[in-house]
């Protein structure tokens, strides 16, 4: 394994906070990579992949592009999660021994996209399970306080999981007995939401169940492109579920709550105690 190791990157307050909070930020890690995945997220909207989606407002109008699982095929994503510290800092954040990767995301908000990501958390999407979970969105363009990811703080810890839904509302597998999400818009002075100024090579990481949202781009001039990596540890296996999953991952043939020994899941990253 090439990957960084991530000795003095993670402070052990950074570790407290993504554990108690679900949620920490961590600045300026990753501006190195800035301009590789640049290059790979630009590679990626010329030839996207097959279960890429395009919001648009009106025909003509401003896109909110998302794409994921092209690691594989796009050489820039690959270098950045095999080589950087990425898995390591992952890794450190979750108290695991041994990373794997579950997929990378890209989203990426034209100037004007009026699409706005609704509050969710992961975690109900996903052919996943376990604890040791963490997603590292790290910005490819300066994002303003108004238009970062939030993050309800705690709320990892809430022992619920909220139904998945779709951009338009509708749930992504209706009567999945999933509860509904609280209307955080309206109450938010009853929850602790984070969110930070962003600057290209800053990161924020977060645990599946962590709920967030992200607001529309309301810049007529800026883009807001953002490389998500998604990590599990040691003790994830891999869930069927009754509906549909995002990402699909229709060539797995992995069973329910196998431990997730498969090319799609490569780990990247184990702890120097056992051995690596």
């Amino acid at each position: 394994m090439k990957c960084r190791e991530a000795d003095g990157l993670v402070e052990p307050q950074a570790v407290e906070a993504f554990q108690r909070d679900g949620v920490t930020f961590l600045p300026g890690l990753f501006a190195d990579w800035v301009e590789p995945l640049r290059k790979g997220v630009e590679s990626n909207m010329a030839a996207p992949g097959p279960d890429s989606r395009h919001y648009r407002d009106g025909e003509d109008g401003p896109e909110f592009f998302g794409d994921y699982c092209n690691w594989r095929r796009i050489p820039e994503y690959r270098a950045f999660l095999m080589e950087s510290a990425a898995a390591a800092i992952a890794g450190a954040l979750m108290g695991a021994r041994e990373v794997r990767l579950f997929h990378e995301h890209v989203l990426v908000k034209q100037p004007g996209a009026s699409t706005r990501t609704p509050w969710h958390h992961d975690q109900p999407y996903y052919c996943v399970d376990g604890a040791l979970t963490c997603s590292l969105w790290l910005p490819l363009d300066p994002v303003p306080r108004d238009r970062v990811p939030e993050f309800v703080a705690g709320s990892h810890r809430w022992g619920t999981w909220f139904r998945p839904e779709r951009f338009d509302g509708s749930a992504l597998n209706p009567d999945d007995g999933l509860a509904e999400l609280p209307d955080i818009d309206g109450h938010r002075q009853d929850y602790d939401i984070r969110g930070w100024e962003m600057a290209p090579g800053d990161v924020v990481a977060f645990n599946f169940l962590t709920l967030h949202h992200a607001p529309a781009n309301a810049s007529a001039t800026r883009w807001r492109r953002a490389f998500s990596s998604r990590w599990v540890g040691e003790d994830a296996r891999f869930a069927r579920r009754a509906g549909i999953t995002s990402p699909p991952f229709r060539d797995i043939t992995l069973a329910h709550g196998a431990a997730l020994d498969d090319p799609a899941f490569p780990v990247v990253w184990r702890s120097n105690q056992i051995g690596a």
